[in-house]
């Protein structure tokens, strides 16, 4: 029987994750150094298949081989990367790494200077090319154990946390993420705090808020954002951010990606708002840390 014949304003489906709270009906706490405030990047570092698959488009997508497009994302991989590193040195800024794991074949050099840093290194699919919404239980799970595998003996590091390419989910995403080993999720984006989510086997799989907005992808291609007004939409974001976390704990997540803020003229602007929120850091007035030591923290 159909219910909404019979009832027009019948319940809607519902995941059953995590239930609804409002936040401003939470539980008090703080960040180290009794700051409320947790400020992270998320640099995305992807790699894309040649003459197939998905991909941001700078242009007009052509038919395969798209020389275009891919040669404009990798542009990322042997150039803006590179410049990003520099600028966080400079900064003196903590990353969580968003790899593909395609990337330990395609460029090795570029992980192992994530690494050297002392970056967290978080999973990412093994390429930006393919949704894993779309595979089977199997695949999803296979492609989850994979990539914790080659990641863990590759770096020494062993994930905590994943974000699907493309943001892409199965209906079971985070029970194959609890099963597989992994401890946050960075896929959800319906908070500014940290959450533990419901998995079939009872084991918490912890969300991390990252962010859709403050995020290149979405407002650079997608609404066609110039990076001054990027910039400028980072720091407010922060300035208003920071005022509502004299009351309570929240995490800002900036979402970025090398092929779009590593070209020269972004990144004066990156370099502008990012040198605004250190500021406040060096004043201890911010945690500016990685999504796992969040974790990690809310966790304990």
């Amino acid at each position: 029987m159909n219910t909404h014949e019979n009832n027009p304003l019948g319940q809607l489906t519902d995941h059953h994750r995590f239930t609804y709270q409002a936040i401003t009906d939470r539980a008090a706490y703080r960040w180290p150094n009794n700051t409320g405030l947790a400020v992270y990047i998320g640099f995305n570092v992807e790699h894309f298949d040649f003459g197939g698959g998905l991909g941001a488009n700078l242009g007009p997508a052509s038919p395969q081989p798209d020389v275009l497009n891919y040669s404009w994302r990798e542009y990322g991989n042997r150039v803006g990367a590179w410049r990003c590193l520099q600028l966080f040195d400079e900064l003196k800024i903590p990353t969580g790494a968003l790899i593909n794991t395609a990337l330990f074949d395609h460029c090795p050099e570029l992980i192992d200077a994530l690494v050297k840093r002392g970056d967290e290194i978080v999973g990412h699919g093994h390429t930006n090319a393919v949704r894993q919404g779309q595979m089977s239980e199997q695949e999803e799970f296979a492609l989850l154990t994979a990539c914790r595998r080659l990641i863990t003996e590759k770096t020494g590091q062993i994930p905590k946390g994943w974000l699907s390419p493309w943001i892409s989910e199965s209906n079971l995403t985070p029970d194959l993420l609890a099963e597989a080993g992994y401890e946050y999720n960075l896929n959800w984006c319906h908070d500014d705090q940290p959450g533990p989510m419901r998995t079939r086997t009872g084991k918490a799989l912890w969300s991390i808020p990252y962010p859709q907005e403050i995020n290149d992808i979405p407002m650079l291609v997608g609404r066609q954002m110039d990076m001054q007004a990027f910039a400028q939409m980072m720091i407010d974001n922060f300035d208003e951010m920071l005022r509502q976390a004299e009351q309570q704990p929240l995490v800002m997540g900036i979402a970025l990606h090398p092929y779009l803020v590593g070209q020269p003229y972004r990144l004066v602007h990156l370099r502008r708002a990012l040198r605004h929120i250190v500021s406040y850091r060096d004043k201890g007035q911010i945690w500016f840390t990685t999504p796992g030591a969040i974790y990690e923290h809310v966790k304990a």
